[in-house]
């Protein structure tokens, strides 16, 4: 292949470099985002995982009042795939974006993701965008024109070296190539492409994640893209040739050729705050989600790409695993791709939501069955968290139907509850408890700092159960609240278990927003008083004012969260096109 001399990378321009620092103090803008979704068929809960975790970060950092922030997904619409999509369904590829697009629209929308932008690569402001783009890869000499050849994946959109293939037979029992990680078979090609200079980039890349240990998370994908820099980085092909290739955006200044989907696709993050007139405000101060499939793409040639731009790279690239179904891979040829639409019907907006995000390990891939999704939810919402607001706001034991006060005498706070005996009528048990349920705050903005929303939960779920324990511990329904000194009692006990409660659903507002809002409503905390920067947890403990004691609580809704019924059917297929 024909290889011009190589120059050396660019540093980023002075400005983004500015707008990182600007970026970095409080109040501070953030472009969080999904990736966008190919718009070749419609989309499943791999799709639906990536968006829930972007969304619950989003919602969580704005509880944080952290600053103007800005969630973006959207829909990538241009590529072979899709061109052969569209001919097999008989349609235009136009005509399949637009419906496909939509449903991706309404499944996002339907789950509650709280999406500021929706991006569709056909739309003239990405397009432009992307011409900009591949103008300054060209006119900072990142790009050259050479001959290429190697075997192509379509459904990938990318070539793969020989280590990455594996000999299979196709179904008519002849021997093929398929790609060792996907089993998509691959296709000898050659032409005359645009090259991108990756080859130049390897040093700039080790040293932008040897200075950022933090820029890919969890560890293990950062340590992965630190292993395939250590390998050879092959300059990429950025063009297709545009007689195989019409459905895409052309090369400028040479319409036999269409620019990589890929490069195409990528651009999207910078499309949507306003490349290339007003990205600076929010560039490069942003986090991307995404699937371990599509690491290489994010994690190497983006920002490669960038770099030769003369932009930085993202702040921070958050990876996922995948989601098995019985233990089997998600695949249209097996039948049990699992159809979002059906799953929120089946086990509601926040049901499905909970288990996603409960469920799912970023580092490894999860399992999903009918089962399991029913015993979780209502074990953990239905049971422990909905029975304990039932139980402490029933009117037998809260005939007032008020947040009632709390007694110092009852509960008198020690220095260090460790080795101490019991006072007042509170347990050493209590004490720890208590300790517990006021440092949960602080440990769920760790975890969802370090992309661990499940361990968030997982927390949470603990001190819910271990306050159902400290309810059924004190049976406060056998006090006598005639008794004036077992009135006081009563009341602490109620109190303590709405204020866990009110801590609670302030916490799982990101993760399960209908059920938290009604949650909090039945406690009567209002709309003001439900960011997590002024969250205290019982101040009268502490000798504070509690603004909620002597509270009216709000009206009852009924039950919190409605227990599943068992189902026979096992699992969801995917709806047809």
């Amino acid at each position: 292949m024909l290889r011009p001399p190589r120059r050396l990378p660019r540093p980023p321009r002075r400005a983004a470099a500015t707008a990182a620092a600007a970026a970095a103090g409080p109040g501070r803008r953030l472009l969080l985002s999904t990736p966008i979704f190919y718009a070749n068929g419609p989309p499943h809960i791999g799709h639906l995982y990536s968006a829930l975790l972007a969304d619950a970060l989003h919602r969580h950092r704005g509880l944080r009042d952290a600053g103007p922030g800005r969630l973006s997904t959207g829909t990538d619409e241009h590529g072979l795939k899709i061109q052969q999509a569209a001919a097999a369904a008989g349609t235009s590829p136009p005509e399949l974006c637009e419906r496909v697009s939509g449903l991706f629209h309404q499944a996002l929308t339907q789950a509650a993701v709280s999406f500021t932008d929706f991006t569709r690569t056909s739309e003239p402001r990405h397009q432009r965008a992307v011409r900009h783009f591949w103008g300054a890869l060209r006119d900072g000499g990142a790009l050259y024109k050479g001959s290429y050849e190697g075997w192509y994946c379509t459904p990938e959109e990318c070539f793969l070296p020989e280590s990455q293939l594996a000999e299979r037979r196709d179904a008519q029992g002849h021997p093929c190539k398929v790609s060792l990680e996907t089993g998509h078979q691959v296709h000898w090609t050659k032409e005359e492409n645009y090259m991108f200079r990756l080859s130049a980039f390897r040093d700039p890349l080790q040293k932008w994640l040897r200075d950022n240990p933090h820029a890919i998370s969890p560890d293990p994908f950062y340590q992965h893209v630190l292993r395939w820099l250590e390998e050879d980085l092959p300059d990429l092909s950025v063009s297709r040739e545009r007689s195989r290739l019409q459905w895409g955006i052309p090369v400028p200044s040479d319409s036999t050729q269409t620019i990589y989907v890929w490069v195409d696709a990528l651009v999207n993050y910078l499309s949507v705050v306003g490349y290339p007139e007003t990205h600076g405000e929010w560039w490069p101060a942003a986090h991307h989600v995404v699937g371990k499939d599509i690491l290489k793409f994010h994690a190497v040639y983006w920002p490669a790409l960038l770099m030769a731009a003369g932009l930085a790279p993202p702040e921070r690239i958050f990876v996922h695993s995948h989601w098995t179904v019985r233990g089997q891979k998600m695949s249209k040829s097996l039948g049990n791709v699992i159809d979002p639409f059906a799953c929120i019907g089946r086990y509601t907006v926040d049901g499905f939501r909970y288990f996603l995000l409960r469920q799912g390990v970023p580092e490894r891939d999860c399992d999903y069955y009918d089962e399991k999704v029913v015993k979780l939810v209502n074990s953990e919402l239905a049971d422990a968290l909905g029975g304990l607001l039932n139980r402490s706001t029933a009117l037998s034991i809260n005939p007032s139907n008020t947040y009632p006060c709390f007694s110092e005498s009852c509960f008198p706070k020690i220095l260090d509850y460790r080795g101490t005996k019991a006072m007042g009528r509170a347990s050493a048990e209590d004490y720890e408890f208590v300790a517990s349920v006021a440092s949960l705050p602080l440990q769920v903005a760790s975890y969802f700092e370090g992309f661990q929303i499940y361990k968030a939960l997982e927390c949470i779920a603990l001190c819910v159960r271990q306050t159902n324990s400290f309810f059924q511990r004190h049976r406060p329904w056998k006090l006598n609240r005639k008794d004036p000194a077992e009135k006081l009692w009563l009341d602490t006990i109620i109190h303590v278990t709405l204020e866990c409660l009110r801590v609670y659903g302030t916490l799982l507002q990101p993760v399960i927003p209908h059920t938290a809002d009604k949650l909090l409503s039945r406690l009567a905390v209002e709309p003001e008083e439900r960011g997590l920067s002024s969250l205290t947890f019982l101040p009268r403990y502490n000798g504070k004012p509690c603004p909620f004691e002597g509270r009216q609580l709000g009206p009852d809704t009924g039950i919190l969260f409605q227990r599943l019924e068992k189902s026979r059917q096992h699992q969801i297929e995917t709806k047809k096109l």
